[in-house]
């Protein structure tokens, strides 16, 4: 009986150990993804600021009808999620803005605003 118990000890002490492994890698990606997902809300956010500012009068501080005196407001420049900053020169009808993860900096994702205010987002590294 006692080699019967110590078997069954080594074999459950193996199937607990395998069970961390896999939940600590299941963390991991829900991290990461949720990382994305934030930095993503947040280019999103950006966007709808930068649009706001295109249709806004220039006598209200807006830039009607350009993107090209955007600049990005201090409280949309760094969150928890990321760094935000933008990308070349605003032109009358597009805004590049790019946002790099605070997980991993080589995970970035650029948010392209078009005239109409559509956004595409791609993503490099996630």
């Amino acid at each position: 009986m006692g080699q019967q118990q110590l078997l069954l000890l080594i074999l459950g002490v193996i199937i607990v150990g395998l069970a961390i492994a896999v939940g600590i890698s299941l963390f991991g990606a829900g991290s990461t993804e949720a990382n994305k997902d934030g930095v993503t809300s947040s280019l999103v956010n950006i966007a709808a600021d930068a649009h706001q500012f295109k249709l806004r009068p220039k006598v209200l501080g807006g830039g009607r009808p350009s993107y090209a005196n955007y600049a990005l407001p201090v409280k949309l420049q760094s969150d928890d999620n990321g760094t935000y900053e933008i990308v070349g020169t605003p032109s009358d009808n597009q805004l590049t803005v790019r946002g790099t993860s605070s997980l991993n900096s080589s995970w970035n994702a650029l948010c392209v605003i078009d005239s109409n205010g559509f956004t595409l987002v791609s993503y490099n590294g996630w």
